[in-house]
């Protein structure tokens, strides 16, 4: 019988997860001339580690990574965002799970899947989930917040078409290797 909730593992995925969530959300983003959106190359990370882990673990690493950014960032946590993130990774990582991209090689149609799939995500979290919570959390105008909604689609969707595929590609290659570490008896 598999116990539910989350492991010991996955509360380590979800530590160290969100600590390079963090780092690369706080130190790696580009602007992009509309106010609090950027290219940010945390999202492929959040993409790859849903993927290697689960749903909850991705949600968890969004929420703990984006929430802790912008406290330190801003000194206050725009929760609509965050819980946008949150959803991203969940939503990605349910539609992934079909795809059993962590099995076999990498090719076209995991490639799609993966970017079909993010594409979908990253529309429903930005295009519905931010905006929306925006406007009934802090009653922000609706052009502005669907501005930011929608560039944040294009960015993202760009850069971990790009980035987030790469990252995939490098652990599958990788991850049949032998390691250098061995367990002492």
């Amino acid at each position: 019988m598999k116990k539910k909730g989350l492991s010991t593992k996955d509360v380590v995925a979800i530590g160290i997860g969100a600590a390079v969530f963090l780092i690369l959300f706080k130190f790696v983003a580009i602007p992009t001339g509309i106010p609090n959106t950027q290219v940010n190359v945390a999202q492929s990370w959040l993409s790859l580690i849903s993927i290697l882990f689960s749903p909850m673990v991705g949600f968890f690493v969004a929420i703990l990574g984006h929430s802790l950014n912008d406290a330190i960032s801003y000194g206050s946590v725009w929760w609509s965002w965050v819980i946008a993130d949150g959803c991203y990774a969940f939503i990605f990582a349910l539609l992934v799970k079909r795809a059993r991209l962590l099995k076999g090689s990498l090719n076209f149609w995991k490639i799609a899947w993966f970017n079909i799939s993010q594409l979908i995500a990253n529309l429903i979290a930005w295009l519905l989930i931010a905006p929306t919570l925006d406007i009934v959390i802090y009653a922000e105008p609706a052009n502005k917040v669907y501005l930011q909604g929608g560039l944040s689609v294009i960015v993202n969707v760009i850069s971990t078409g790009i980035i987030g595929t790469t990252l995939l590609s490098l652990y599958l290659k990788n991850k049949g290797q032998q390691t250098l570490l061995r367990k002492e008896d």
